[in-house]
């Protein structure tokens, strides 16, 4: 790496910086931006020959040390100029650790320790869970466990610890330490200790068989939900007052749904006898949904979750005091705010004594909304927030495609202006910077900051909005549609934070098997790039059906070797053969609007 000392001037001040003559434009823009709080995205640096693009090789503007930038733009807002509070750290001076932690770093894979990919997959998928990650760092081991737990020594690299939920803990923070695969190997013996069935070796004698990630998944989960408790209070008359929330488990709390059972008599004497009107029965809690795929009328997820929220059962009817058929009809009463959904394409088969596998495709959706799987009480709370939180997005369409247009329009100006530039060679920058102001000053306006009524409007007795206004209109009704979002919630439902309030959730996870057979073939897991706290989100990533939505990021986890792949990848997944076909679908709630972010612009 080559730098060269150069001066950046902005206005009446200068800003002395070391240029990496190797970097690019936007990387120079960025340390400039460090220094002036000017954005990138609002930076106009002139540079030998016109404007400086982003994608500029530095190297071949020939700079030598004291060249003189001039940088015109103002920080967004007109926010003060201030120096940052943190000193930019270059990625060659960064741990391991820092690389890994940092924005849209490559994820850490797990390596297989022999027939463990079933392991690996359900790992990462649960690690997309931001809530389960802070709740296993505030986990602490029951001193009754009988096993030392050496991370609070910071030794849980040495994985002593027998207590799986304390595994696990550590097993996440050793991933988000580094970029490499990383072995699960005291995980995976604490799970075999805790579950030996998946310990069974091969049929062959070499290694351990391979087992159905779906049981793994709901085996973690029995044990997070045994292990992640809110301890009681140590006052009775506080505990007795306090609200069911604080007393629910993690597990219950985010993953745990309800279900209202409706068994109805379908034997025609005991309906005659008395048994004519449907029984309901007491609450079930669900964790997961199954999505029946083996008949052939299922096509679609929400025809296989249909089928299973239904079934028959035979029982001893008190009228009859025989065994009598009911149908038993499961309807949702409480939606948790993270959905697995459990593709049950292993079944039994006794003429080969094992699991097979149903290869039929069916398809799955990137949106579910489950307000059809309701009770009428909770469909009556949610579908008013559905169909405001769909209209709250027709408005952020057509508001980001208007920004898009706009950014094209001012593109089309800059570019001209520079070309302009470029043929009159000014013999200065100072000379390059006057005749800029000029031609931008004669360019074809975008309408900003133009008033109309200077251009004639009032001759033909009309008036017209600047895009300033426009724009302004459309974030005031943005923000009116995200109030109405809010004050469509059920209070009962808002008070209760670790559910779905808006019947819809989206996929963040995929767990997919390859093979015919439950007992072979191969799993890969697919988790959704989210940004952290604090991240920049892209302008559209909550926008569906938003112009280039569909190239949304996805991480693919197959074993230790992590890739990027986009979401044409994820549709591919819906089965068909002996591809890649997905087993578990890990949704989560869309959440309601903030209006925070924008009272703050405004």
């Amino acid at each position: 790496m080559t730098t060269i000392p150069v001066v950046v001037k902005h206005g009446k001040n200068k800003y002395d910086l070391e240029l990496d003559t190797s970097s690019n434009g936007e990387t120079f823009k960025y340390q400039v931006f460090s220094v002036t709080g000017v954005e990138p995205e609002r930076q106009k640096i002139i540079a030998k020959g016109g404007m400086l693009k982003d994608d500029q090789d530095l190297s071949k503007l020939g700079l030598k040390a004291g060249h003189q930038f001039m940088l015109m733009g103002t920080p967004s807002g007109g926010a003060a100029i201030v120096k940052p509070k943190e000193k930019v750290k270059f990625l060659e001076d960064m741990t391991e650790a820092e690389i890994a932690q940092s924005a849209g770093a490559l994820p850490s894979g797990l390596q297989n320790l022999g027939n463990t990919c079933y392991l690996n997959s359900t790992l990462q998928t649960l690690r997309a869970i931001p809530e389960l990650q802070t709740e296993l760092l505030a986990y602490k081991q029951s001193s009754g466990s009988g096993n030392l737990d050496l991370s609070q020594f910071g030794l849980s690299g040495l994985g002593a610890s027998g207590d799986l939920i304390a595994s696990l803990r550590d097993l996440y923070k050793q991933m988000g330490s580094t970029q490499e695969g990383f072995p699960p190997l005291m995980f995976l013996n604490a799970f075999r200790t805790a579950y030996p069935q998946f310990a069974e070796q091969s049929r062959d004698g070499r290694g351990y068989s391979q087992q159905d990630a779906e049981e793994a998944y709901s085996q973690i989960i029995s044990s997070l939900r045994q292990k992640l408790k809110n301890p009681p209070s140590a006052n009775s008359a506080e505990a007795a007052e306090a609200s069911k929330e604080a007393q629910q488990g993690f597990v219950d709390k985010y993953m745990g749904g309800k279900f209202e059972v409706i068994e109805e008599c379908e034997d025609e004497e005991a309906k005659a006898a008395g048994e004519d009107k449907p029984e309901k029965k007491a609450d079930e809690v669900f964790f997961k949904l199954n999505c029946f795929v083996s008949s052939r009328e299922v096509l679609h997820l929400n025809q296989g979750i249909q089928a299973a929220l239904t079934s028959t059962l035979s029982k001893t009817s008190p009228s009859l005091n025989r065994e009598a058929t009911y149908k038993s009809t499961q309807r949702i009463s409480r939606l948790p705010k993270y959905l697995p959904v459990h593709m049950n394409r292993f079944y039994w088969k006794r003429d080969i004594n094992k699991k097979a596998k149903t290869l039929r495709k069916v398809t799955f959706p990137m949106e579910l909304d489950v307000t059809e799987y309701c009770t009428d009480s909770l469909k009556k709370s949610l579908v008013p927030v559905r169909n405001k939180v769909h209209e709250l997005r027709k408005l952020e369409l057509i508001d980001t495609r208007a920004r898009k247009r706009q950014k094209l329009v001012d593109n089309a100006v800059t570019d001209d202006a520079d070309r302009s530039f470029k043929a009159t060679g000014p013999s200065s920058e100072e000379k390059l910077a006057e005749d800029k102001k000029k031609a931008n000053d004669k360019a074809p306006s975008t309408g900003k900051d133009t008033d109309m009524k200077d251009a004639g409007a009032d001759a033909i007795g009309e008036t017209y909005k600047t895009d300033a206004e426009i724009e302004a209109e459309r974030a005031a009704g943005i923000l009116a549609a995200k109030k109405d979002v809010l004050a469509s919630v059920d209070q009962e439902l808002l008070k209760d934070s670790g559910a779905c309030q808006t019947g819809l959730y989206e996929l963040r996870g995929v767990i997919t098997h390859q093979g015919a057979s439950a007992d072979s073939g191969h799993y890969i897991a697919y988790v959704k790039k989210v940004p952290k706290p604090g991240e920049k989100e892209s302008e559209d990533a909550n926008v569906v059906g938003a112009p280039g939505a569909a190239q949304g990021g996805w991480w693919r986890f197959d074993d230790e070797k992590v890739t990027e792949v986009g979401e044409e990848k994820i549709m591919q997944l819906a089965g068909g053969g002996e591809s890649h076909s997905a087993l578990v679908l890990l949704y989560a709630a869309v959440p309601l609007p903030d209006v925070g972010d924008v009272e703050m612009k405004e």
